[in-house]
């Protein structure tokens, strides 16, 4: 019982890695040079892989039932609303993606944000993110890598804000599904691409950056097909839906 907590504490501790990681990263956009920009990328990175991967953990050592006083998934969204939102939109206005006077906008998805964190009904009961899922991270590395106009990059802020309110269903990481079957290695793709650009392995940036696209533009269509599917389901009276472990099309990124 001793190995098993200590387990326990082990995997709270390396989710809390991402705060250590959300406290490096915002030190470095504060400096705000170049090299210190990617340095943030290559960390949300890293925080994201954490993010993907403390959750299988806590399972395999039953961290609920080991030690049920501490909330490890509350510790985890204290970590994620730093690093898929607050610290990117930060680096959003400290790099210069946006002009000063468009700054403020950026309270715009900060708050959409705070509400999506917030819904109790966040997910979903078969395994979907309800309205878009807070990537701010992603959003953030393409318009500073891509440099669209800063009209344009503020529209699409604005845009994925907006949505955050729409009751939509989003694909979710740790979900079954047909749909996760295929994202999992699409995304494993995507994630080592993004590696490479960062830590200067391959180029052109703006090359390899546009070919990554790939997987974006893959995971809004899914998800946005999922939505329609379910919408003219529930227009057209299809009857009751099966869980999502028995729905072959049930799916989560």
């Amino acid at each position: 019982m001793r190995t098993r907590t200590l387990l326990a504490w082990g995997v709270h501790l390396y989710t809390a890695l991402g705060l250590v990681i959300a406290g490096a990263a915002a030190v470095l956009v504060v400096r705000g040079d170049a090299g210190s920009i990617r340095a943030v990328f290559v960390l949300m990175l890293a925080a994201t892989v954490i993010d993907a991967s403390d959750g299988s953990l806590a399972r395999a050592v039953e961290v609920r039932r080991v030690l049920p006083g501490f909330d490890g998934r509350r510790l985890d969204d204290i970590i994620d609303f730093h690093t898929y939102t607050s610290l990117p939109l930060l680096l959003v206005w400290r790099s210069g993606v946006l002009r000063p006077e468009q700054a403020p906008w950026l309270f715009v998805p900060l708050l959409a944000s705070a509400y999506g964190f917030a819904q109790a009904d966040a997910k979903t009961e078969d395994g979907y993110f309800r309205g878009f899922p807070s990537y701010w991270n992603v959003v953030a590395l393409y318009l500073y890598y891509l440099q669209p106009p800063p009209d344009l990059a503020l529209a699409t802020l604005l845009v994925l804000a907006v949505m955050t309110f729409v009751p939509s269903k989003y694909l979710y990481p740790s979900q079954p599904g047909t749909l996760n079957r295929v994202t999992a290695p699409l995304a494993a793709l995507w994630a080592v691409m993004l590696a490479l650009v960062l830590l200067g392995v391959v180029h052109p940036v703006r090359g390899w950056l546009l070919a990554s696209l790939f997987f974006p533009a893959w995971y809004m269509l899914a998800s946005w097909y999922v939505t329609l599917r379910d919408w003219r389901r529930a227009h057209a009276g299809g009857g009751a839906r099966r869980p999502a472990a028995e729905d072959p099309s049930a799916a989560a990124l």
